[in-house]
C-alpha cells in the first residue's frame, strides 16, 4: 500500500469530519435562537429548562445537517 492509497481512502471522509466539525458549533446555535424566538412569540419567558431541551434539539437538527452538506460538498469539489 503506498501512500496515493492512503490519500484517496483517507481524503473524504478527512474533509467531511473537518468540515461538519466547523459548522457544527455555528448552525446548532442559528437553530436554537431561532427555535427560542419561535418559542417567545407563543409564551412570553422561557425557563431553562425548555432552553436546554431545545439546545438538545437543535443539536440533533445541526449535527444531521452539518454532515449531510459537508458530505454533499466534499463529493463535489474534490
Amino acid at each position: 500500500m503506498n501512500i496515493k492509497d492512503l490519500y484517496i481512502n483517507f481524503h473524504d471522509p478527512f474533509w467531511v469530519i473537518t468540515l461538519s466539525l466547523a459548522l457544527f458549533f455555528p448552525v446548532r446555535q442559528m437553530i436554537w435562537v431561532l427555535y427560542v424566538r419561535k418559542l417567545q412569540k407563543i409564551q412570553k419567558e422561557v425557563s431553562e429548562e425548555e432552553k436546554k431541551k431545545l439546545k438538545k434539539r437543535a443539536s440533533f437538527t445541526s449535527f444531521l445537517l452539518c454532515v449531510v452538506f459537508s458530505y454533499l460538498y466534499v463529493s463535489q469539489v474534490f
